[in-house]
């Protein structure tokens, strides 16, 4: 299984370019699902999860053509709507083909995703919504069988903000007779990419990025391109990195309008951030100030970053409080932390974080996407070398990670 070692204390400088958003990449991929026409889409990244998705549709019966970052789907032949628990065990996204499914075909058997270590993600939205929409569906044998002759629109209020479920019915919606109104709605850039890809595909979309989406219903949709969005918690990423090393860098092919919250506590942690028109520049102090947090659905502060900051809380001076209300389970990389000499206490969803002049370098494990990059960021200021294991999970989100932290000065190797 691969390791990464990093030799800590190198700082890092210059130039990178951001990839395409792998949260963004994954339901766009799956609404390729609503029309039989080819769909071109560019600016995909080359992860594991999205490899995962496009076998999936293979076995589907979708065709999958790639080239670099250009991907090509034709669902013209899809004879086996069906997404088996095999795939869909080691991605959650999976789920993201129940809706196109049941509103091209009429039916679908999606197997339920199973458990996630961060902590509970519960379908119950997405089913509700499609019931809501006409659909029969079922939960039998550990898969979601939803049928129905034509799903019809309906006013839909989630529960809760649920960014797969906005997606999947809002993609459910776009073949439905009627209008179809989805109230509470996920706010993130990526439900917008999404709007933007099923709007260039002939959908009628209005309202995506606020809390009330409309979807008026259309006979079929037709092929399109579409290039995904930068990813904003990877740039997010490589920012923490470079102020936890005193750096000075310049990421490309993205933007800052994705992520204020982010560099709001980045500049109050003392960095200097300029945001240009396809790029941001971050330069850090000699020492960051310790900044709390609370995570919260976009546009507060995300979930996804709070792993990220806990690191560079780590070395701050000062005491940061960190409250993460989106995950219960979430805080799994304080442990890991803690062995390479963090002083972090946790009480419940809070994480009090007291940072120090320096850690040290140890072997570290990885429990999911993002504690592998809190473990990255921390084993990059510390001393000599840390070693961080089961970076699988590091795979399914971050494209040529080792390489692009080699280009800014970092001393990365994969293990192998």
């Amino acid at each position: 299984m691969d390791k990464l070692l990093i030799a800590g204390g190198a700082r890092l400088s210059g130039e990178i370019a951001i990839s395409g958003a792998k949260n963004a990449a994954l339901p766009i991929l799956c609404s390729a699902l609503l029309t039989r026409e080819p769909v071109t889409y560019t600016n995909v990244p080359r992860l594991n999860d999205i490899g995962t998705l496009l076998r999936l549709l293979e076995q589907m019966g979708v065709k999958v053509s790639r080239e670099d970052d250009t991907v090509t789907l034709d669902a013209s032949g899809v004879d086996n709507p069906v997404a088996s628990y095999e795939m869909v065990k080691t991605m959650r996204a999976s789920i993201l083909v129940l809706g196109p499914l049941v509103a091209r075909f009429g039916e679908a058997r999606v197997s339920l995703p199973g458990g996630c270590a961060i902590g509970a993600r519960p379908v119950d939205q997405h089913i509700k919504g499609l019931q809501a929409m006409g659909a029969t569906v079922t939960v039998e044998h550990g898969y979601v069988h939803a049928k129905v002759p034509r799903l019809k629109g309906a006013r839909i209020f989630t529960d809760m903000v649920t960014v797969t479920g906005t997606e999947n019915l809002m993609m459910a919606a776009c073949l439905a007779d009627g209008e179809t109104v989805i109230e509470n709605a996920a706010r993130e850039p990526e439900v917008v990419d999404l709007a933007n890809c099923l709007v260039a595909m002939g959908a009628q979309i209005s309202g995506a990025g606020g809390d009330v989406i409309r979807i008026r219903g259309v006979q079929a949709l037709h092929g399109a391109t579409h290039r995904v969005m930068p990813d904003r918690i990877e740039t997010g990423t490589y920012l923490c990195a470079a102020a936890v090393t005193g750096g000075e860098v310049r990421l490309t092919g993205t933007s800052a309008s994705y992520l204020d919250a982010v560099i709001d506590k980045l500049m109050d942690a003392g960095c200097e951030v300029i945001a240009e028109r396809d790029a941001i520049r971050l330069k850090a102090p000699a020492r960051l100030t310790a900044v709390s947090l609370r995570t919260s659905p976009y546009p507060a502060f995300p979930t996804d970053m709070q792993a990220q900051f806990m690191a560079l809380n780590a070395v701050a001076d000062g005491t940061a409080v960190i409250r993460e209300t989106i995950f219960e389970n979430r805080f799994m990389h304080a442990v890991e932390l803690q062995r390479l000499g963090a002083d972090i206490k946790i009480d419940g969803n809070t994480a009090f974080v007291k940072g120090v002049e320096r850690l040290q370098g140890a072997t570290v494990m990885a429990t999911d996407l993002r504690a592998s990059a809190s473990l990255i960021i921390a084993g990059l200021v510390a001393e000599g070398e840390t070693t961080v294991e089961r970076i699988y999970h590091l795979d399914r989100g971050y494209e040529r990670l080792e390489e692009k932290l080699g280009a800014l000065g970092a001393r990365v190797t994969r293990l192998r």
